[in-house]
């Protein structure tokens, strides 16, 4: 992809959202918010690639999860859920499985979010690639 098109409305990851994740009451990894950036909501199927890196690590798709309207989806879903609507209003749940979780203190949290804008084509097959991805440093607190 040569390019995209970049609109900043809001800051993708949440301030303040970062918090460790605990499953069967071990700590197992944690979770933040993020926001779409861009003038109006889209289905969750217009997601071409998403991501997580935190501290400059890559996160494995298959230890994310992304939970959006009460429910939860592996990074695979994604593509096909055309039903699944996110409001610019409303921010996204990212879960991330880590063994032990993070230690308490700053992390840096890098989004990779490129989705398309299906009444913007470009083409007969493609739309305008929409760049949604952010960057934030959060403070995980050991509570």
């Amino acid at each position: 992809m040569a390019y995209a098109m970049r609109i900043n409305y809001v800051d993708v990851v949440v301030d303040n959202s970062l918090k460790s994740l605990y499953v069967n009451g071990n700590k197992s990894g944690c979770q933040f918010q993020i926001r779409l950036s861009y003038y109006r909501g889209h289905f969750l199927s217009v997601i071409d690639e998403f991501g997580i890196k935190i501290d400059g690590e890559e996160i494995p798709k298959e230890e994310i999860s992304f939970c959006l309207n009460g429910k939860e989806f592996g990074v695979s879903q994604l593509h096909d859920l055309v039903s699944e609507y996110w409001t610019i209003l409303e921010p996204a749940t990212v879960k991330v499985l880590h063994k032990g979780g993070f230690e308490p203190g700053e992390h840096l949290i890098d989004v990779k979010l490129m989705f398309h804008s299906p009444y913007m084509p470009i083409s007969e097959t493609e739309y305008m690639p929409i760049d949604g991805c952010g960057s934030k440093t959060l403070i995980l607190k050991e509570y």
